[in-house]
């Protein structure tokens, strides 16, 4: 489908953008309680380990979104989708307890931020960034 190839630029920005986006969404529920999310509640920034993810979250999601430091802050995320997966989804869930299937332990969130993350850590912010390195 060559007629979509000079959009792949723009689409690589936009996924950037809209994936760190929806990160510091999920860092300012985690943090500031707004909006106010039950699961998230009582969560501090000092608290660990949500405490120190939602700080992850709202920091390499908006240098994420911005492309300020991006394969930095998108390889900091990546682990961090990743150790939530392990330590959070795959090991102790309510649905099934140690269940190592994403659809299962409601990891699948987890499993794609890592992979997206991990894609901008490798091949940079693309255009629309603040640095582009």
């Amino acid at each position: 489908m060559n007629f979509l190839d000079s959009l792949s630029a723009p689409s690589k920005a936009v996924l950037r953008i809209v994936t760190g986006l929806l990160f510091l969404a999920v860092g300012i529920a985690k943090i500031f309680h707004f909006p106010a999310v039950p699961m998230f509640a009582n969560i501090q920034p000092t608290d660990w380990p949500l405490g120190a993810a939602g700080m992850i979250e709202l920091i390499g999601g908006t240098l994420v979104m911005l492309g300020l430091f991006s394969r930095f802050a998108a390889f900091i995320c990546s682990g961090e989708m990743a150790y939530a997966y392990f330590s959070a989804h795959w090991a102790i869930t309510t649905a099934a307890p140690h269940s190592p299937y994403p659809v299962v332990n409601g990891g699948e969130g987890a499993i794609l931020f890592c992979f997206i993350f991990l894609y901008f850590a490798c091949s940079g912010p693309g255009i629309w960034a603040v640095n582009q390195k």
